[in-house]
């Protein structure tokens, strides 16, 4: 099983390899649901990752909250994506919604133009999109290229476990596609139930191989 362990600092990269983590996820500010990490904090993580076999998935989000970002906002998510592509990271992770919940294709659009080929998955923001559209912003993110989405299976204030049957229904429209990786509560003690149930062999979060030691 892949393991994508979130961190917020790098101090628990070290941490993360040293339990088997094969792919991290970067992000700062994970009481706030995640923000972007700083450029120093991405050079150093990807460099030593790179050292030791793994790859990156660098956060894109300006702030916490929801997933409705102004111009300003864009065009600080924009200038980020630009950083990570200079430093050669292996891939972001981000998303736009209009006030409907529903993808904001053009934001998007340009936001993935600014990723400049680096692998593209889409966040948390996909839980919010109401289920009768995520097909369909399913289909959307494959066309554009997206190599993952992050799903809980439904709204932070949800137990992932019962959200399984969702997740499988995910996993069902994917169709190998394009890669669904179960996060937010899964951890070391039920992963493997949750990976088994829906069909997949990744999962993801801060403690997806136990409590990390610094």
């Amino acid at each position: 099983m892949l393991n994508e362990v979130a961190v917020e600092n790098f101090t628990l990269v070290p941490a993360a390899m040293a339990a088997g983590a094969q792919r991290i996820e970067l992000t700062g500010n994970l009481t706030a649901g995640g923000t972007t990490a700083s450029k120093g904090t991405a050079i150093e993580s990807l460099k030593y990752c790179h050292e030791h076999n793994a790859t990156v998935v660098a956060m894109v989000r300006p702030r916490g909250g929801d997933y409705y970002f102004n111009d300003t906002e864009l065009k600080i998510m924009e200038h980020d994506m630009l950083e990570f592509q200079a430093l050669g990271m292996d891939a972001v992770i981000f998303g736009v919604l209009t006030k409907d919940n529903q993808l904001d294709k053009d934001a998007m659009e340009n936001l993935i133009a600014a990723a400049g080929g680096m692998q593209l998955v889409c966040n948390l923001c996909f839980d919010w999109i109401p289920k009768e559209n995520q097909k369909e912003a399913m289909d959307w993110l494959v066309e554009k290229g997206f190599t993952r989405i992050l799903s809980h299976g439904g709204l932070l204030d949800t137990n992932v476990l019962d959200n399984l049957d969702q997740l499988k229904q995910i996993v069902d429209w994917a169709d190998g596609r394009i890669e669904i990786l179960p996060g937010a509560g899964v951890n070391d003690g039920n992963k493997d139930q949750i990976c088994k149930y829906i069909g997949v062999n990744q999962a993801h979060g801060t403690h997806v191989l136990g409590e990390l030691k610094a």
